[in-house]
């Protein structure tokens, strides 16, 4: 997937909900939860923490995500 293209589809302002970061970063669910959890062996403090949007419901901050992403890309 060309990334580059799938984040110029989201405003840096806006919030992504789960599935449409398992498309910017081409990861899966449990990929992305991976990187989030300190006991996780693939934890990796520099990945974007979803923010409360509801009851229920969390979202990433699109720059964030994107950011992420570039320092990837970058590495």
């Amino acid at each position: 997937a060309n990334h580059r293209a799938v984040m110029r589809t989201y405003p840096p302002d806006s919030i992504l909900r789960r599935a449409q970061v398992e498309t910017i970063t081409g990861l899966k669910k449990s990929s992305i939860y991976n990187l989030m959890s300190v006991r996780s062996a693939y934890f990796d403090p520099s990945f974007p923490r979803p923010r409360k949007i509801g009851k229920r419901a969390v979202g990433w901050i699109a720059s964030e995500v994107f950011a992420w992403v570039a320092s990837r890309v970058a590495a």
